[in-house]
């Protein structure tokens, strides 16, 4: 395993001054945004695409410090009844796509979108109910019009640019959300669905991420070390469903946290030794929306809380069996 960051919490500063500090840290690779809700500010595969250098340059920051791409991210609804909204969301995913392939990154983040409930909806409609049954006719014309045809196409793309691994972040307000609706999607569209696998959008949920993680054996292609706290009286009162202000802390049935700010140190440490369980070996890569937190110490708290925790060396052999 290596030890990872999105950079996009940095942003503010340059790539090079980005990658400086997270290599001091420790970190040992980074998830560069590209296109998307992550945007472009570390690398803009649109201009990469037409200049060289831009490329270049990137590879000589890694190389001076000593870190690898882990993953690019591009993270948007690609199945967006808005025209406009869906065809650059689409542009991003396939320049994304190029660009991985030029600096040799097999893997892709985004979500997987969510689509209006008819060909001529203005807005997504995210189906949470099997009824009144209105809602499962919307769901399979989501699913047999719009999102399986979508990606078929989107993973043909992928494979011609060396991208064999596009990575679903299962999040609410997509139609993929949790593991039954990510393998639904992969066992419809094939092996280069997987997922990004994010334990706070599980968390408030109600999934245990550790039986998940054994559900989606093979299929987890990234990881993000993120965490979310769930507030027990506010959930005894409203539930979960929470459309309430992010920075509404104390008012919210969760909210996102650093990890370890959420689950403790017991928690993290059954997740890391089930992903290693069910063989995935690559980055945990820390994404940072803890809104307690400067993003400079939600980064080096996450840092520190994981360092200990990951697996780097392979197994021995079990010589005692």
């Amino acid at each position: 395993m290596k030890l990872g960051v999105l950079t996009v919490a940095l942003q503010g500063q340059p790539m090079a001054e980005a990658f400086s500090y997270l290599a001091k840290l420790g970190v040992q690779s980074v998830e560069i945004g590209t296109g998307g809700y992550p945007g472009t500010a570390h690398l803009d595969p649109a201009a990469a695409l037409t200049d060289p250098q831009i490329l270049q340059d990137l590879q000589s920051e890694l190389d001076k410090n000593n870190l690898t791409i882990s993953a690019l991210s591009c993270h948007a609804n690609h199945v967006h009844p808005n025209k406009e909204i869906r065809d650059k969301a689409h542009d991003d995913f396939v320049n994304t796509c190029k660009i991985a392939q030029k600096l040799g990154v097999d893997t892709v983040i985004t979500f997987s979108g969510c689509p209006g409930d008819h060909a001529d909806a203005m807005h997504p409609n995210w189906v949470t109910c099997a009824w009144p049954p209105d809602f499962l006719e919307v769901l399979k014309y989501q699913w047999e019009d719009e999102l399986i045809p979508y990606w078929k196409n989107a993973t043909k793309i992928a494979a011609d640019y060396g991208v064999t691994k596009i990575a679903l972040e299962m999040h609410p307000g997509f139609a993929v959300y949790n593991p039954h609706s990510l393998l639904k999607l992969r066992e419809a569209v094939g092996p280069a669905i997987g997922a990004n696998f994010d334990p706070s959008h599980l968390f408030w949920q109600g999934i245990d991420p550790v039986e998940a993680i054994k559900a989606l054996k093979g299929a987890i292609y990234h990881f993000h070390a993120k965490d979310t706290r769930v507030d027990r009286a506010n959930t005894a009162v409203n539930g979960t469903l929470d459309i309430g202000d992010y920075g509404d802390i104390l008012n919210r049935s969760w909210v996102f946290r650093t990890v370890g700010y959420g689950h403790g140190e017991t928690m993290w440490r059954d997740i890391i030794s089930t992903l290693r369980a069910t063989g995935y070996d690559g980055a945990i890569s820390i994404e940072h929306e803890d809104g307690l937190m400067s993003i400079t110490e939600g980064l080096e708290k996450a840092v520190e809380f994981l360092k200990p925790i990951l697996m780097y060396d392979q197994p021995a052999e079990m010589w005692w069996a």
